[in-house]
């Protein structure tokens, strides 16, 4: 992706280095990549939803898989994770312009969410989180939270590795606020009350996909501008592949509990985005009324 001497956003708020638990504020959820407070990219997202469903501390949980909670403060600022909240700033200003015009076409008006960087841990209006969640957004303050280790993580544990792929995390993370701005999100956890247990999950997919999908609007926009590299779209493809349910939970435990998906599989979650990077509009990416998921 072309982004170097490029716009980034001023809407960066950077608390790398300070660490932070923090009280549960009012309003909102936790979002863990791709979830309510949205979140969203799998098997530790499940996590936390079990734990919330169970009482248990989702922390007590994560510690015991490889690269958990790290303690407040202990990721440095390095020079290349500087050049990487560069890139994130960038990335978020590019989203910015797409969804303002898209916005602005709809004769509404866009409100910019903030980025929030840190490390080891954060606070929000969602509640207290470590970066062993990843990346999340939170409704409560119109915020998206993202640890910068994540992207090695991305590259090292779920094998999906390129600029792009980066770039797909935080276009996800920025369509679960393109939902809550519409009034999406606020819906889903308002029906999501009333449901059983895997009737929720079912529900949590399609709000997932449609993330995915806006994060497609995003990159066709993108690419429409000229911005795009080549293998750019590739990298976006199998970082959507390589976070859906089924590929995680292979990956973890070894086989697959379909009731138990809450983001959508491998083939649904880069269909989708496929979908909204192909046709580049809102209409296209209604996956509450899709027959096909």
């Amino acid at each position: 992706m072309r982004w170097r001497g490029r716009r980034g956003s001023a809407n960066v708020e950077d608390r790398r280095g300070r660490g932070g638990f923090g009280r549960m504020a009012g309003g909102g959820m936790r979002i863990p990549v791709g979830r309510g407070g949205v979140g969203g990219l799998g098997f530790i997202a499940v996590v936390l939803v079990v734990s919330m469903l169970l009482g248990v501390n989702p922390l007590a949980l994560l510690e015991g898989l490889d690269g958990g909670p790290q303690p407040p403060g202990q990721t440095r600022t390095t020079e290349a994770q500087d050049e990487l909240s560069q890139f994130a700033s960038v990335v978020l200003a590019d989203t910015e312009d797409t969804w303002n015009r898209i916005f602005e076409r709809m004769g509404e008006d866009y409100p910019e969410p903030t980025l929030v960087l840190f490390s080891g841990a954060v606070a929000s209006a969602c509640g207290s989180a470590s970066s062993a969640v990843g990346p999340f957004y939170c409704g409560g303050d119109q915020r998206l939270y993202l640890d910068l280790d994540f992207f090695s993580e991305l590259r090292r544990r779920f094998e999906a590795p390129g600029d792009f792929a980066q770039a797909y995390v935080i276009a996800h993370e920025v369509g679960h606020h393109v939902q809550n701005v519409l009034g999406i999100l606020g819906r889903y956890q308002e029906v999501r009350r009333g449901l059983s247990e895997s009737d929720a999950n079912a529900l949590s997919v399609r709000v997932e996909l449609q993330a995915d999908c806006f994060a497609g609007v995003w990159a066709h926009d993108t690419q429409q501008k000229g911005l795009l590299e080549e293998g750019d779209i590739d990298e976006a493809l199998n970082a959507a592949a390589q976070i859906g349910d089924d590929a995680i939970q292979e990956r973890t435990r070894g086989y697959v509990v379909p009731d138990s998906f809450n983001h959508g599989t491998s083939e649904q979650r880069a269909r989708w985005f496929r979908t909204g990077l192909e046709q580049g509009s809102l209409d296209a990416c209604d996956t509450f009324e899709a027959e096909r998921l």
